[in-house]
């Protein structure tokens, strides 16, 4: 502290009020976001295969696309999954990884595999995983006239207008907004051109179906512009014979053998509303669904009101459509936020009602309070010059740093005015000296402090994965907050000390004798304290003994207490993911989701049904099939939630026994980055040849599974009835029909081949040929009695080349690392799971089994992660021993500090198991940030003790004169500093919020630590200190 800045007070106040213009500023800058903005590890690669059949799609561009990933570098995992018309590659790179370098690498890996790739395959689509997926809110449009539905093939319906209008006009001007990146759209439904040809025309004009296709591609033709140069002049000739509507493929003309006609004379052509796979519902009304994406610098709020603004005005302009907003991302935030701001208020507020009740003097109370909102501007301004975004992580910072703000001021002004009372009178220079050396005699420990809370903080940066890169937002919140409070405390505090204090006047002391709380005087806590301690210091055997039986006690809480990755939060909606496990159309597939909301409509809010397969592009949303859905319930709470997951799962199982049905939380970025979706258990089930097994025996071991663990729900086999056709290759060289010509042939039939199509906007018009109708009965009948031309152009029956036969199958198949396997996935708690485990490695042990298995999960990622956190709490231990050791000077005090975090940790332990509560990532951290917090009051008694002139004497007596002279000296700064901390805290052991809920165990753990570790501080340090000093003497 320098003496020239207590005679500039006005200088100081210029600065102050300069630092709180600027942090104001700077806060309307800083970006707000659910959680930090991390780079996540993950690149998936999807496939697009129409009319390809899962075990296709895995052999002939999954598995070859697999093995050309597996080479690229740093790749920790892979995970393939093959179904019906698509699949994907997902694979994670080790963390710190630079995913845009690896992006190009797997762009690069695709190109080489394109060559091992059937020829009708698009490119792959490569795509990071990033805040970018999560959509900040859904937009689902729907027609004002409920009736209004997509009509089949009567022509082009209303809601196919909808969808035009969607694409064109809706989507653009949305991207219109500076705050959009990009709208991703499903639900839409257009229309296509069928060319129906006349089979007995063709075949009186012996032509064929290919010839068709031929016409209709040689006319849709656009040729480049000529230029003609006529001496001075130019001229552009362009030649367009484009197909751009339905009378213009009618018109198309045919020249066969010299006959020339039109194709409207050979084929029917019709335009009609295509055929979906799947459609969007909105509280049962069919709409069409918009994801909207933001940008990444922009902020939340700004595009909420954007999005605001712009619907308002075109619910103005278009009163016959219904703009609905779901999802909302930005209410999340808002709430969130709101709540924990909310939050620091009362933290603030209660740290202050702690300084009224201690401190006598309003005055200085207030002196005292001045440092939170200092220190809270600084650290805002750190936070803006750092990059540091306000989220759920760093605003917990913020808080966690609230309560230790004022911890500093607090030891400040309580020395200043204990040093004061020794002074008869303080004018001038006396007081200007007291100030400067009360200031100077406490900053070291302050220092060592600050700098043993801010220590335990720099290891967790260095966890593995995501974890460590987001608690950096919440370890430099913590560090900036208490270095700004350090700053406060030493530089502003002793200025408007000596402006505080009236000349002539002295700021008298609280006696210690009696605690004065506003005025009321209440009996003695010294007394009662120095009575405590004497009784310890004369029963060390007996507290040591406690102590020591503490010990296994804690292991054996670490080993039973529940574990998982993250605290459960808590939701008012959901997403239900249905596989109906047959082969449904997306119409059928409609129906059942009917049937089900109107079983729980009462409780529902809102909802938005996701039927079928879906148009996004982005992974945001689950890819599914035609017999599938995600729908998406919203409650008025948790509560309510439950009774509708209740009454989901009853009607499934009333109605369709062999349905699926999975709750998941809906897309948000805490859910993407700690992927806490993931089960608890999944068994990866394989041959003995390191294949996936059959369906019948992968049922048959989970039947078994399930009369060991009836009351544990394990997913059901998914599967999936094929119709297979098996070439009798002797018949076809009798009949000489050749594999291309029956398999084209085959594939006319079972599809409708897009010729081409129409560009009309944003969409576009599929030109589809047709041969013949096909009703949804007995259809495979209908194929093989159909007829394929053989080399001779004689029509030869198919059911002579073919027979057909139909097969169970896998509808999802997966592989990874491993190579081939099935999962079967559960959700269990820790004791439960390995039991699982135990009796699976018996069981594929035995003799007669045919399988194998290995095992992935939430289970072992949590367990990794505290195995981690407990190497982290061990680091930081070490800094901490390796900071007191340079300032006490000493190999043995620090040991006297580090052995409270046992007698803490245990007590900890001991709350958490009592609660209910598991251990999880912030509970984990919340033991790591306890033990920088707790050992400050140790520091600071430590230190007075070693600064007592009663230890000089080197006797008993004088050893115990020290230590009940600093306790006495120190108990009112540590109780009043302990009590800020934890009532500061206190506000988050409510679940109003994902940031509140998050944050619950992270604060229980502290509020438990802290209390146990003042009691500590006051009474078992001394104690230790006592033992070790009295070794001493004896040597």
């Amino acid at each position: 502290m320098n003496k020239t800045l207590l005679h500039r007070p006005i200088a100081v106040t210029m600065c102050i009020i300069a630092l709180t213009v600027i942090g104001i500023l700077s806060l309307r800058h800083i970006p707000v976001s659910l959680m930090p903005d991390i780079d996540i590890p993950q690149i998936t690669v999807q496939v697009s295969m129409p009319g390809y059949s899962a075990q296709e799609v895995e052999r002939n561009v999954v598995s070859p696309l697999r093995g050309r990933l597996m080479q690229v570098a740093g790749i920790t995992d892979i995970r393939s999954e093959s179904r019906m018309d698509a699949g994907s590659v997902r694979m994670t790179f080790e963390p710190g990884s630079n995913v845009n370098l690896l992006f190009i690498e797997v762009n690069e890996k695709v190109d080489r595999a394109m060559n091992q790739m059937p020829k009708e395959m698009e490119r792959p689509k490569v795509m990071k995983a990033s805040a970018m997926d999560i959509p900040a809110f859904f937009l689902d449009l729907t027609p004002a006239d409920s009736s209004a539905k997509a009509s089949g093939a009567g022509g082009t319906s209303k809601f196919a207008q909808l969808s035009k209008f969607a694409r064109n006009v809706v989507v653009k001007r949305i991207e219109q907004l500076p705050q959009t990146a990009m709208v991703d759209v499903s639900g839409t439904v257009g229309t296509e051109i069928d060319c129906i040809p006349d089979n007995e025309k063709l075949q009186a004009m012996g032509m064929s179906v290919s010839d068709i296709e031929s016409a209709i591609k040689r006319n849709n033709i656009t040729l480049e512009a000529l230029s003609i140069v006529d001496g001075i002049y130019r001229y552009n000739i362009h030649f367009d014979s484009q197909l751009l509507t339905k009378k213009d493929i009618e018109d198309i003309y045919v020249n066969h053998q010299g006959r020339l006609f039109q194709l409207k004379d050979v084929c029917k052509i019709e335009e009609h509303t295509a055929t979906r796979n799947g459609l969007v519902r909105h509280d049962g009304k069919e709409c069409v669904t918009m994801a909207i994406i933001k940008q990444n610098d922009a902020r939340m709020e700004e595009l909420k009101q954007s999005m605001d603004e712009l619907l308002d005005d075109m619910r103005k302009e278009y009163p016959d459509i219904n703009f609905q907003l779901t999802r909302d991302q930005t209410c999340l935030l808002q709430f969130t936020i709101e709540n924990l701001k909310g939050n620091l208020y009362m933290g603030a507020l209660m740290a202050c009602l702690v300084l009224m009740l201690f401190m006598k003097k309003w005055r200085l109370s207030l002196l005292v309070v001045l440092s939170i909102p200092l220190s809270l501007i600084i650290t805002i301004l750190c936070f803006y010059l750092l990059g540091i975004s306000m989220n759920v992580i760093s605003l917990s910072g913020l808080i966690l740093g609230v309560g230790m703000m004022v911890d500093n001021a607090i030891i400040v002004v309580d020395n200043i005015t204990q040093k004061s009372e020794k002074v008869k009178s303080l004018k001038g220079e006396k007081l200007e000296g007291v100030v400067v050396s009360s200031t100077r005699e406490v900053f070291t420990p302050m220092l060592s402090s600050v700098l043993t809370t801010c220590s335990v903080f720099l290891p967790l940066i260095f966890l593995s994965g995501t974890a460590g890169a987001l608690f950096y937002d919440q370890a430099m919140g913590i560090t900036t907050a208490l270095f700004a409070s350090l700053l406060v405390a030493t530089v502003v505090i002793p200025v408007y000390y000596m402006m505080l204090h009236k000349k002539g006047e002295k700021i008298k002391e609280i006696k210690g004798e009696k605690v004065n709380f506003v005025g009321l005087k209440l009996p003695s806590g010294v007394k009662c304290y120095k009575a405590v301690l004497k009784w310890m210091l004369r029963h060390t055997r007996l507290v040591l003994a406690l102590f020591v039986i503490s010990i296994p006690l804690m292991g054996f809480l670490v080993l039973h207490i529940e574990k998982e990755r993250m605290p459960k939060v808590a939701q008012d909606d959901t997403l239900l993911t249905i596989d109906w496990n047959s082969n449904i159309s997306a119409q059928e597939n409609d129906r059942r989701i009917a049937g089900m909301m109107e079983a729980i409509k009462e409780e529902v809010q809102t909802s938005t049904s996701m039927i079928g397969a879906q148009e996004f592009m982005l992974a945001h949303t689950k890819d599914i099939t035609s017999s599938e859905a995600v729908v998406y319930l919203k409650a008025a709470d948790s509560e309510h939630l439950d009774k509708i997951k209740r009454q989901c799962t009853a009607y499934l199982q009333q109605h369709y026994p062999q349905a699926s049905a999975e709750y998941g939380e809906p897309g948000n970025l805490y859910n993407l980055i700690f992927s806490t979706d993931e089960a608890d258990l999944e068994i990866h089930l394989q041959n003995r040849e390191g294949r996936r097994p059959t369906t019948d025996a992968s049922r048959a071991f989970r039947d078994t599974m399930l009369r060991h663990f009836p009351n544990l729900e394990i997913s059901p086999v998914m599967t999936e009835t094929n119709i297979r056709y098996v070439a009798d290759m002797e018949q076809m060289a009798i009949y000489k029909v050749n594999y291309d010509a029956l398999y084209k042939r085959l594939r006319e039939l079972v599809s409708r081949g897009t010729v081409f199509s129409i560009n009309e906007g944003a969409q576009s018009v599929p030109v589809k040929l047709v041969s013949g109708e096909m009703t949804f009965t007995g259809v495979e009948r209908q194929i093989i009695a159909e007829c394929v031309k053989n080399s001779d152009g004689t029509d030869i029956p198919i059911s002579y080349l073919v027979h057909e036969a139909k097969g169970e199958d896998y509808k999802r198949l997966q592989a990874g690392n491993g190579g081939e396997f099935y999962t079967l996935s559960l959700n269990a708690k820790d004791r439960e799971v390995e039991e699982v485990m135990a009796f699976v490695n018996e069981y594929i042990h035995r003799p007669q089994s045919q399988y194998s298995a290995s095992f992935a999960g939430g289970y072992f990622s949590s367990r990794m992660l505290i195995s981690e956190l407990s190497v982290v709490l061990a680091v930081a231990l070490a800094l901490l021993y390796f900071i007191l050791a340079a300032q006490f000077e000493s190999l043995i005090q620090p040991l006297i500090i580090l052995l409270e975090m046992v007698v803490d940790v245990f007590f900890v332990l001991v709350g958490l198991w009592i609660l209910g509560e598991s251990l999880n990532l912030m509970s984990m951290t919340g033991l790591v940030v306890m033990s920088g917090i707790i050992i400050n009051d140790s520091i600071l008694k430590i230190d007075t003790i070693n600064h007592s002139p009663h230890l000089k004497s080197g006797t008993r007596r004088g050893l115990i004169r020290a230590i009940m002279e600093a306790g006495q000296r120190r108990l009112r700064p540590i109780v009043m500093t302990s009590l800020t901390t934890i009532l500061a805290l206190l506000p988050f052991l409510s679940h109003g919020s994902m940031g509140a809920a998050i944050q619950y165990p992270l604060s229980l753990t502290l509020i438990i630590g802290m209390t146990i570790g003042t009691a500590v501080s006051l009474f078992f340090i001394p104690m230790l200190y006592y033992l070790i000093e009295r070794l001493r003497m004896k040597e």
